[in-house]
């Protein structure tokens, strides 16, 4: 009788839940647009309904996001008032100073998807659920800190001055910690959907990987001060374009690592089959069916982004193509993927050839989003390092 009454429970608090997530996200909507309707153009209203939209569907069935969010839009908005009108605030100020400041915030969630990292293949390691369950923590408190460590930078940069107040993804050093929220948030949805934690060190370690990355280029190159944009990037299609780019890139550097646990287990299984890996690591099939969603996903924003990459570039030189070696490698990378859909849903192949596609996928990737702006110049060359 208390498990039925449980579920009964369970079934009725659940509509509630969605509907009073609805009517938060609509207030929030309506008192934005209340506050600053007079500074949106019609550009970015569409961009706030369409957030607005994808928020409500996100969280409705995602209690995690739902928290998420909150937690982001409370403490953001602490911050900024923390902050009034004064940026020396963010050195004299506890709260700031320790925690909510951007670059404060960027170093929580750095030590924090880190702690994860570890966390997830100790739970493997010895087995553990509760290590594993404090790997998941850990990476909603990173994601968290580094999307509030992202709010606040927004605020900060118009602290600066309103001719260098813009959106937090500019450069390699904003972006770097765009796609380790966003690829920790992909991996999050899954680790929910497909009830594994399994999987959890090895996603990690790209995003590990990337924060090493982010705090290299903070520290040898001062990369954490906010600039001014170039011209180029002063425009409404970059709060569009680069997100959906880099929700893309996550879904791809997710496929990858998945791809790296599947070889890795299937090798094992084949050498111990009652080994470590063999044992605890979810079933061939499974790992195989999410690394093929976590592709189509990514696919998909990707396919997203580059069509408004090509508006945004008619807009800002002319011409919606004009083979730029960052243009050009954007469509190597859409190529590759939609082979690698293409093979799955016709020909059906899957497996181990298909793992090794994807994790050489993601090398191609990281050439295209890094190796370019390194080695290659063009029209992109504001993306340097």
């Amino acid at each position: 009788m208390t498990q039925i009454a449980g579920t009964i429970n369970t079934e009725t608090s659940r509509p509630l839940m969605q509907w009073l997530w609805r009517g938060l996200i609509l207030m929030a909507t309506v008192v934005l647009f209340s506050l600053y309707s007079n500074v949106l153009d019609e550009y970015e209203i569409g961009i706030v309904v369409l957030s607005a939209i994808s928020l409500v569907l996100l969280g409705q069935n995602w209690p995690g996001f739902r928290g998420h969010i909150v937690i982001v839009a409370i403490l953001s908005l602490f911050a900024v008032q923390r902050y009034g009108n004064d940026l020396a605030s963010g050195n004299t100020d506890f709260f700031l100073s320790y925690l909510l400041a951007s670059q404060s915030a960027f170093m929580w969630m750095s030590a924090l998807f880190v702690m994860a990292t570890v966390a997830y293949f100790s739970g493997l390691l010895f087995r553990s659920e509760f290590t594993e369950k404090t790997g998941t923590v850990l990476t909603w408190s990173a994601a968290t800190m580094g999307m509030i460590g992202l709010m606040v930078r927004w605020k900060e940069s118009y602290l600066i001055g309103a001719d260098v107040g813009h959106i937090p993804v500019s450069n390699l050093y904003e972006v770097f910690i765009l796609f380790a929220v966003i690829t920790a948030l992909v991996y999050l949805f899954y680790e929910r959907r497909y009830q594994t934690r399994s999987l959890g060190g090895f996603v990690l370690l790209v995003i590990s990987a990337a924060v090493a990355f982010q705090l290299w280029y903070t520290f040898e190159r001062n990369a954490h001060e906010i600039q001014p944009l170039v011209p180029a990037l002063q425009s409404y299609w970059m709060k569009i374009h680069v997100p959906a780019n880099f929700v893309g890139y996550g879904a791809f550097a997710m496929a990858a690592m998945i791809g790296v646990a599947y070889l890795l287990t299937s090798w094992r299984q084949e050498k111990n089959p009652q080994g470590l890996l063999a044992t605890t690591m979810p079933e061939l099939v499974v790992m195989d069916d999410l690394m093929y969603k976590s592709i189509a996903l990514g696919f998909a924003f990707f396919t997203v982004a580059t069509v408004l990459g090509a508006l945004w570039a008619a807009e800002a030189w002319g011409g919606y193509w004009s083979w730029d070696p960052k243009e050009t490698w954007a469509l190597i990378v859409w190529l590759n993927y939609a082979a690698w859909l293409h093979m799955r849903m016709t020909k059906g192949w899957h497996g181990r050839y298909m793992a090794w596609w994807a994790v050489i996928g993601l090398l191609v990737t990281i050439f295209a989003f890094l190796g370019v702006n390194m080695f290659l110049s063009g029209l992109h060359s504001y993306g340097t390092l």
